[in-house]
């Protein structure tokens, strides 16, 4: 039991300093962040393949699946700009968002599309609600076409 106790208080102490780290060094937070974004789309690409679209963009919709941790989630838009899935928000889905602006009046779905179209991958920034703090913050977002959908994961700037 004590060895347990000891293994926990090591796990706290270690996600603080960890925490700590990433505070003190957006940058780096930030560069780990796209790691994990990046990372998370490529496993739901792995996951639609592997399962179908039917079975994908519902498991991708849900809020407390496998393509949600934190503040970081899966969405899925087909090549309209038509909201496919969301893992944070599931009165977008099923809604043509290409119009839709972010905080500074920014298009980013129409620039999501428009980027697709000359390149399959890409990175972009906007301002969007952070689905943990409920503000409005910063957002890098990493982009993938797979087959006739677009794929999308973002870190928001700490």
């Amino acid at each position: 039991m004590k060895s347990f106790l000891f293994t926990i208080l090591a796990f706290i102490l270690l996600a603080g300093t960890i925490n700590a780290q990433t505070k003190k060094d957006p940058e780096a937070a930030l560069k780990q962040g796209k790691k994990e974004a990046e990372a998370l789309v490529k496993k739901a690409i792995t996951y639609y393949r592997s399962v179908g679209k039917d079975k994908a963009l519902f498991e991708m919709s849900d809020p407390k699946g496998k393509f949600v941790s934190g503040d970081m989630y899966v969405t899925v838009y087909d090549l309209t700009g038509k909201c496919l899935a969301h893992g944070a928000n599931l009165k977008m889905v099923g809604k043509d968002w290409s119009e839709l602006k972010d905080a500074d009046g920014k298009a980013f779905i129409r620039e999501r599309l428009e980027m697709v179209k000359s390149q399959a991958t890409g990175w972009q920034t906007y301002k969007w609600t952070n689905p943990v703090t409920k503000q409005i913050e910063p957002k890098t977002t990493y982009v993938e076409k797979a087959e006739d959908v677009i794929f999308a994961g973002g870190t928001y700037k700490k």
